[in-house]
């Protein structure tokens, strides 16, 4: 969710609990999620057949989806969902989209390293950031300098792959509003290369003095830190509306693993991807932030599952209602434009997609229980499931 939603969402947060603990107290399946036939939001909600709980044993699968974090935006609530992020891990070879808060304390939690005390990060292969805003990469800053702490077991460099550098501002909005002053014009939309860079430079104290007393290896050594080149598709303009692709973008292929991604309409925020993962058992999309998007169908299209983001729009009236009335159209549009409401996501997008599994995460608001979501199953024949913080998703059938 777009980073200035923090301030108003922080002014709900009481309101929204007492209203939550008014509405959905007591509900049984908080912990693990709910999975839905693509039956009327009316009946799943009042527990009528076809609602059930989704599979999560899948971590004994070759191939499974570890939600590590489902909450979307900036803001924290309870800490039952933590930042966003999603592992796909195919036999013990982890990789992760995206980088919420909290991430590396998820990853130890779903027990994907590699049983060493100094290595959670021994099995990650490959970082993959959907877009350069915050809520998808803080934990990039405390994972950068410690992986040489937390990796120790790493035997090839940790693979990082996500938006190069843009050079266009987005328009200042609404029109007529004084511009603001830009943070660092000389390179002010930086990508995940320019990002570490600046990184290096921040922690240049602490790697020095480590490098220089211990055996500690520089994060230099560790990661490869590459930005995904889409000159040959688009030259990024102010709005950050993406062009129709013909076909997907190849990013890279580890052995069995093979990744792609898409550009999604996040706009203003630009590029942003969508990212798909193939193994010999099946595939899983993940969508990042996005409103409907053909691109994203495409990529998706018969995937086993498609872990998406999903928002309430009804939450975001109520945030904007704040507002002067004269204002709260605009604002509506300005947070809703770049995403997916629970209404579309089943029908607009999951099922032209035809995918077997949508799992919503990056959830906004990130307090309601799963009932609350159980309205994205309307139009989508598949199976809904609503994420939940280290849910594992068995793909295929092969065990390990």
């Amino acid at each position: 969710m777009c980073d200035d939603l923090g301030p108003l969402l922080r002014a709900h947060m009481s309101r929204r609990g007492a209203l939550r603990a008014a509405g959905t107290a007591g509900v049984a399946a908080a912990a693990v999620g709910l999975g839905v036939a693509g039956t009327s939001g009316a009946a799943q909600a009042a527990g009528a057949p076809g609602a059930a709980r989704p599979d999560i044993s899948g971590s004994r699968h070759r191939t499974r989806v570890v939600l590590l974090g489902t909450a979307g935006g900036p803001v924290l609530t309870d800490g039952a969902r933590m930042g966003i992020s999603t592992a796909i891990v195919y036999e013990d070879r982890v990789y992760l989209v995206d980088l919420g808060f909290g991430s590396q304390m998820r990853i130890a939690a779903a027990g994907l390293g590699s049983g060493s005390p100094s290595g959670v990060l021994d099995n990650v292969r490959g970082i993959f950031l959907t877009h350069m805003h915050s809520d998808h990469w803080v934990e990039w800053p405390a994972l950068y300098p410690t992986v040489p702490s937390n990796g120790t077991g790493l035997s090839e460099p940790i693979r990082v792959f996500g938006p190069g550098d843009r050079d266009t501002l987005p328009p200042v909005s609404p029109p007529g509003r004084p511009e603001p002053p830009v943070v660092t014009p000389e390179r002010p939309i930086p990508g995940i290369s320019g990002t570490t860079d600046r990184l290096r430079d921040t922690f240049a104290a602490d790697l020095n003095e480590r490098a220089r007393a211990s055996l500690f290896r520089l994060p230099d050594e560790l990661f490869v830190v590459q930005d995904i080149d889409i000159s040959s598709l688009w030259h990024v303009d102010p709005p950050g509306i993406p062009p129709r692709l013909d076909a997907p973008i190849p990013v890279w292929t580890d052995g069995d693993v093979r990744i792609t991604a898409t550009l999604v309409d996040h706009r203003p925020t630009a590029p942003s991807f969508a990212f798909r993962f193939d193994t010999p058992d099946g595939s899983v999309v993940v969508s990042g932030d996005t409103r409907v998007s053909q691109n994203l169908i495409d990529l998706a299209s018969g995937a086993d599952y498609l872990v998406h983001e999903c928002v309430d729009a009804a939450y975001i009236d109520e945030i904007v209602s704040v507002f002067p009335p004269d204002q709260r159209e605009f604002m509506r549009m300005a947070l809703l434009q770049g995403h997916t409401t629970i209404e579309q996501v089943g029908r607009d997008v999951a099922e032209p997609a035809g995918v077997k599994n949508l799992v919503l995460t990056h959830l906004v608001p990130a307090d309601p229980g799963p009932e609350h979501w159980l309205p994205a199953a309307e139009g989508y024949s598949g199976r809904l499931i609503v994420g939940e913080d280290l849910m594992q998703l068995g793909v295929g059938n092969r065990r390990r």
